[in-house]
């Protein structure tokens, strides 16, 4: 399809390309009963998911009143640890992933992964399932280093999806995902971006304010001929 809109598709992980609140799920409540909390409903992690792992644990934490920040940080390593054992278990692409995935391909079009995870683990986890040599490229939420604040450059920041453009070698690019994170950070990079509607949303998809919707993964590439 030569007058296919977009040169670069570049995907967010959890609740875009992977259904993956299970296993984040169990290694939240793993570093929870560790620090002596009550566990959380599985399926509740799905509202915790989009700003990365420390954040989803912090969520959690504070909702049972909090811990000191060196507390919370061997929590946090635990729960780290015990993810990067166990992070493929449940973990399963959504329907009709791989078959856009090969639409995509087949179309020519260069695909990547941008995501709030720790690069090894999203490698890993994509390893794990036949999925890593599809992308051409994948930026975790550490890749990038840290900034002036100490923080990992992520999403909501518009440098990992600037060098996601970069690394598919320019030219038309569209950023696909399912948080305010995802469309914060594709709108300061000045790419449309297209909502995941059945992930794990943190809004309407007209708070989200995306310049498409999509209901499933089969509707993505229609959606993207829209724009």
């Amino acid at each position: 399809m030569a007058d296919f809109p977009f040169d670069i598709v570049a995907f967010d992980l959890d609740g875009t390309l992977l259904e993956t609140h299970r296993d984040l799920g169990t290694a939240v409540n793993h570093a929870l009963a560790l620090g002596g909390f009550a566990k959380v409903p599985i399926e509740s992690a799905t509202d915790l998911i989009g700003g990365g792992a420390k954040i989803m644990l912090k969520q959690a934490v504070d909702a049972q009143g909090g811990l000191a920040h060196e507390e919370f940080r061997k929590l946090y390593k635990a729960m780290l640890t015990y993810y990067g054992e166990n992070y493929a278990v449940h973990t399963r692409p959504y329907p009709h992933a791989v078959e856009v995935l090969d639409e995509l391909a087949a179309l020519g079009v260069t695909v990547g992964v941008v995501t709030n995870k720790f690069e090894q683990f999203a490698r890993g986890i994509l390893s794990e399932l036949g999925l890593a040599q599809r992308f051409a490229f994948v930026i975790g939420g550490d890749s990038l280093g840290k900034g002036p604040d100490g923080k990992h450059i992520a999403k909501p920041a518009p440098d990992p999806i600037l060098k996601a453009r970069e690394m598919g070698g320019g030219g038309r690019t569209v950023f696909v995902g399912d948080s305010s994170y995802d469309m914060k950070a594709a709108r300061a990079a000045g790419v449309p971006v297209v909502s995941a509607c059945y992930g794990y949303c943190d809004g309407t998809a007209e708070e989200l304010g995306a310049d498409a919707a999509i209901d499933s993964l089969e509707g993505l590439i229609p959606a993207l001929l829209r724009l």
